[in-house]
């Protein structure tokens, strides 16, 4: 089976807001996902921890090639560090929240699987206009 994610960074420190961990994975569609847990207010002095999996503005990633781009305010792209995803004032998309994780581990399961689902999305896709 072909690998679908590809962890490309994590920081126990993050310019995010969140004081937790936050992986950042390279997908075959180009795009940088990342997960990051927070803090979310079930009743008064309850919390429980929410994962986050959004998708960064800012870069595209060369699966193949294992390159990370930066595009900049004029749509150009640079090359760039991986520990460079990780930056002040990031452009994110929030494209889910899960509450029902207990785990980074859940959460890139389901990571995984959504990736894998956009991969098999696309492959037709592209095949039809090949032929």
């Amino acid at each position: 089976m072909e690998q679908s994610v590809r962890l490309i960074h994590k920081t126990c420190t993050s310019y995010l807001a969140t004081i937790l961990p936050v992986n950042f994975y390279g997908l075959p569609d180009g795009h940088i996902y990342l997960i990051y847990s927070r803090f979310y207010e079930i009743s008064f002095q309850r919390s429980g921890l929410e994962f986050v999996f959004a998708k960064h503005e800012e870069f595209t990633y060369d699966f193949a090639g294992q390159r990370l781009f930066f595009i900049n305010s004029e749509g150009q792209k640079r090359l760039a560090f991986y520990e460079m995803v990780d930056k002040p004032n990031p452009h994110i998309k929030i494209i889910k929240i899960l509450r029902n994780l207990s785990s980074y581990n859940e959460a890139q399961k389901v990571l995984i699987e959504t990736a894998s689902a956009m991969i098999e999305s696309v492959t037709p896709d592209n095949q039809e206009e090949t032929d």
